[in-house]
């Protein structure tokens, strides 16, 4: 029998193989695009749907779909970037979490999406990138800030932060619709992690999960605006404020008033598999990681 002692520390990933795959809503099916001896985490669509972008081993990688060739965004001195990652909504930059060297903290900096020396948005940190509004002019994020996690946003180009969330506990994943409406969050404020949604300038925030025996996080809003994808936790498995890999988690769809929410994949994952938004541009399929342990599978 192998030693599964060290996995007891869910963090440690040194054995961890990815294996990227997309699912289609339509058909219920699932493409395996590539599998990887190592982790890699968090894929981005390309708005002109050419292409997959991902994090692994500090750096962000792009996934040519058509013929599944890998290249390395050049990023310089950025060269520890986290999966909190998006693309422009024109598809021309793009926007990373990276830990400085001088505090090992998470930073939000932009660089063109073929590569390019990185502009510094955050200075305080930690920042942890997730959204980007449609007019390119707004960046969204999870920050801590005097002990409290709580939600933000930015001028791309970098200025004043606006905080738009101050109830107690983690709130996290902040994205924009493709409208530039709502921005989707998950928030632990009613005990377990649910999905909610807000205005775009922070009202109106709204409950859109309800569940009693999961904990939901990173609801990803479809590009137009119908579906949301999300991860779930089963209760019990980790703290409702817990994102870690190594745990066996559902992806569930629903409509995007709140309604018809149901299972479509269960899988080993959890850290990775889906921390940023991954829908196609024809909103049909969406991409996401599983993970397996080498030589052993899934725990």
């Amino acid at each position: 029998m192998p030693d599964l002692s060290k996995y007891e520390n869910p963090w440690f990933r040194d054995d961890d193989e990815s294996i990227l795959e997309i699912y289609d809503i339509r058909s219920g099916s699932v493409e395996t695009v590539r599998e990887f001896d190592t982790v890699i985490e968090a894929p981005n669509w390309s708005p002109d749907g050419q292409a997959l972008y991902y994090n692994s081993q500090g750096r962000i990688w792009k996934l040519d779909l058509s013929t599944h060739a890998i290249s390395q965004v050049f990023s310089d001195f950025v060269d520890n970037c986290n999966n909190d990652h998006v693309l422009s909504f024109d598809g021309m930059h793009l926007a990373v979490s990276h830990h400085t060297k001088e505090d090992g903290q998470s930073r939000i900096y932009t660089l063109p999406v073929r590569g390019g020396l990185p502009r510094l948005i955050t200075p305080l940190a930690p920042s942890y990138l997730h959204g980007w509004s449609p007019d390119g002019k707004t960046l969204a994020y999870c920050a801590c800030r005097n002990g409290e996690f709580d939600i933000y946003t930015i001028p791309s180009e970098g200025g004043i932060e606006t905080r738009l969330t101050s109830a107690p506990g983690l709130n996290d994943g902040p994205e924009y619709d493709s409208a530039g409406e709502y921005i989707w969050f998950n928030s632990v404020r009613t005990g377990l992690m649910q999905a909610w949604r807000m205005r775009a300038d922070g009202s109106e925030q709204t409950q859109m999960t309800f569940d009693l025996n999961g904990n939901t996080w990173f609801p990803h809003i479809s590009p137009d605006r119908k579906k949301v994808v999300m991860i779930v936790y089963r209760k019990g498995d980790l703290k409702p404020d817990e994102h870690v890999p190594h745990k066996h988690v559902e992806l569930r769809l629903m409509d995007a008033d709140g309604s018809n929410l149901h299972t479509v994949l269960r899988l080993f994952g959890g850290q990775g598999t889906i921390n940023v938004n991954s829908w196609s541009p024809d909103s049909t399929r969406f991409a996401y990681v599983r993970y397996r342990i080498r030589g052993i599978g899934e725990l």
